[in-house]
């Protein structure tokens, strides 16, 4: 199992900008990707960005140029930057880590940070 903290979320006025951090521990070997996810009020979970386990990154539509995931494998952290910040932006940012084994794929999840983006 995979424990997931993630932290840096508050308050930032539009255009402004905020770094979240994913802190993960527990069976970090078996993680081959690492994924920000968000969910607005009465929206479905959006996938943001994702970091595979060789480096590659994959971001969303809506926030690529504006939002960079990155990893720190000495701290086994993995970070979003988020720039030019939207009111849309507002959202529950979540951190999740994705296992692959022989039972086939297992999705770990952290609490959720939140993110307000004021106008």
């Amino acid at each position: 199992q995979v424990q997931l903290v993630e932290s840096g979320g508050g308050l930032v006025q539009a255009g402004g900008s905020l770094r979240l951090s994913c802190a993960a521990s527990g069976s970090i070997s078996s993680i081959s990707l690492m994924r920000w996810y968000r969910q607005a009020p009465e929206k479905q979970r959006e996938l943001v960005a994702t970091i595979t386990s060789g480096g590659t990154t994959i971001y969303a539509d809506s926030v690529k140029g504006r939002f960079t995931i990155s990893r720190d494998n000495a701290k086994n952290t993995v970070y979003l930057q988020m720039n030019s910040l939207r009111p849309e932006d507002t959202a529950i940012y979540y951190c999740n880590a994705v296992r692959l084994g022989i039972g086939g794929v297992t999705n770990d999840w952290g609490q959720g940070t939140q993110v307000t983006v004021s106008s």
